[in-house]
């Protein structure tokens, strides 16, 4: 698998999305077809209630974010494609709420810069999903007019999953279930991560995530490369948990970790989830303790294979049919106090992790370096 696509946009919000929409039109199309398809097999949705429902949550996007709703409609633009479908799109967690169709899952973890050995803030992410969705997935950096950029990950069509800002504020997600998950009007989960991508301060962030009506469960894990701290919210409609650091570390899975009052629907079944973040603090504890973590042990905490194939690094469980295989699509290390991100397609025991610099990819839209080579070269069948 390749490295990942940079996809860079610069302009009004409107202007960011006309120029998304044009650039990747074909990969839309494809996004498209995939969870239109699964609406439809899934949800038992037709076109006219795909495009009835993404009205209403465009409608939702222009009251809870208008930066949300001119990239929308300018993407619409570029690509041909409605809004309301590409609304849609963004609302793919809450269409298909009861569906079943939720089998992804991820592994986050932040460190505090008094535990790390440059002192800086670091936050990483496996993200677990269906494999084919690699090949529509790029990482997206916009730069709006008055010089605020983010960098994040995104399926086409879409507009933010973990990544970054210029205030130094970053951003992962993970998935969660919940008896409260309903489905109608509300913020849909992919608005959230875009909200509190889209916030300049900490306390920002915080008001884009808790204070909206939301439909669906969802982990946000956020950390502030300039004031060195890091929160983790367990949302859920009409609630919400929160997480703070011990010994300098969040680590989150798919299951609620707090004493938030829900039912929980998906740690019996999320592969390996009520292990994966102890495995990770476990790994990283030496660390720790020396308050020396550097980009090098989370990376090789991502890489870990413990429990294959359904590990912190996960592989397609060829006892499961294709349809249903899960696996790292992509791992994502983020130095938040230099604005750096590093990513490396699934697993990434297998591949090395690209660089790349928030301020330089607007100059120079390719990669500093290649970077964390795999040390583990074994087939996947072993």
């Amino acid at each position: 698998m390749h490295q990942p696509r940079m996809i860079v946009v610069e302009g009004s919000y409107r202007q960011m999305g006309e120029q998304l929409g044009t650039r990747t039109a074909e990969l839309i199309a494809r996004s498209l077809e995939t969870y239109t398809n699964r609406f439809r097999d899934d949800a038992g949705l037709s076109q006219a209630d795909i495009d009835r429902w993404g009205a209403v949550y465009l409608d939702i996007a222009a009251d809870y974010a208008p930066e949300i709703a001119a990239m929308l409609d300018g993407m619409a633009q570029g690509s041909g494609h409605p809004a309301a479908r590409l609304a849609a799109l963004n609302a793919r967690t809450e269409m298909l709420y009861g569906t079943g169709y939720r089998d992804e899952g991820c592994t986050s973890l932040s460190v505090l810069p008094r535990y790390t050995a440059n002192g800086h803030t670091l936050l990483a992410q496996n993200w677990d999903w269906l494999p084919e969705q690699a090949e529509v997935t790029f990482l997206l950096a916009t730069r709006d007019q008055s010089g605020f950029s983010v960098l994040s990950l995104t399926e086409a069509g879409m507009l933010a999953k973990s990544g970054l800002n210029s205030a130094g504020l970053g951003v992962c997600a993970n998935l969660l279930v919940s008896d409260r998950d309903r489905g109608g009007r509300g913020v849909p989960y992919h608005f959230l991560l875009r909200g509190a991508l889209q916030s300049a301060t900490m306390s920002a962030a915080h008001r884009k995530l808790l204070a909206v009506d939301r439909i669906s469960s969802g982990n946000v894990l956020l950390a502030d490369g300039s004031g060195g701290e890091s929160i983790d919210f367990e949302l859920a409609p009409d609630t919400f948990g929160v997480q703070y650091p011990e010994e300098g570390l969040i680590t989150h899975a798919n299951h609620f970790q707090t004493d938030i009052v829900v039912g929980d629907r998906k740690a019996a079944t999320s592969a390996l989830t009520l292990l994966r973040p102890l495995r990770a603090r476990h790994l990283l504890q030496d660390a720790l303790t020396g308050h020396r973590v550097g980009v090098g042990d989370l990376v090789s905490a991502l890489r870990d294979e413990w429990s294959f194939p359904d590990g912190i690094c996960r592989h397609p469980d060829p006892a499961m049919p294709v349809a249903e295989q899960a696996a790292t699509v992509y791992s994502l290390v983020m130095d938040l106090t230099e604005r750096v991100l590093w990513i490396a397609p699934g697993p990434p025991s297998r591949h090395p992790y690209s660089r790349w610099e928030l301020d330089r990819v607007f100059t120079d839209p390719h990669p500093s370096a290649i970077e964390f080579a795999p040390e583990d070269t074994r087939e996947e069948s072993a």
